[in-house]
């Protein structure tokens, strides 16, 4: 080793108005089983035990604006989510509780905001 200590990212950690319901989607979107769940943070395991995602309930909580305009809230980052058929992952998403951005700056990826207005994608890669 070089002296540093060993670092594993374990979670991203999304903020919401309601962490249990935003979790609740990421739930029903992913499949993933809850791992801890408090009343204002909950986080998701993945199935292979890597990075999960997190959920914090914060008062003051703002949406973001999607495509991002000066003045209002920005996205902080989002979410990328490979899938093998984007038709009937939309569908899943929508179905889940997502709503499909009316701004769509790619052919191959779709983008929907989750409940709480975070931006993610749903794409299937090309090789």
């Amino acid at each position: 080793m070089d002296g540093r200590a060993r670092m594993t990212l374990a979670a991203t950690v999304l903020g919401a108005p309601d962490a249990r319901a935003l979790a609740a989607f990421y739930q029903r979107l992913l499949g993933w089983k809850v791992r801890d769940d408090e009343p204002d943070w909950v986080a998701l395991r993945a199935p292979d035990d890597s990075a999960g995602l997190s959920f914090q309930t914060e008062a003051d909580y703002a949406r973001p604006k999607w495509p991002s305009a000066p003045g209002e809230q920005q996205m902080m980052m989002h979410l990328d989510i490979e899938v093998d058929d984007l038709d009937a992952a939309g569908a899943h998403a929508v179905a889940a509780g997502a709503v499909l951005a009316d701004h769509q700056p790619q052919d191959d990826v779709r983008v929907y905001l989750d409940p709480a207005g975070h931006p993610f994608c749903l794409f299937v890669r090309e090789d």
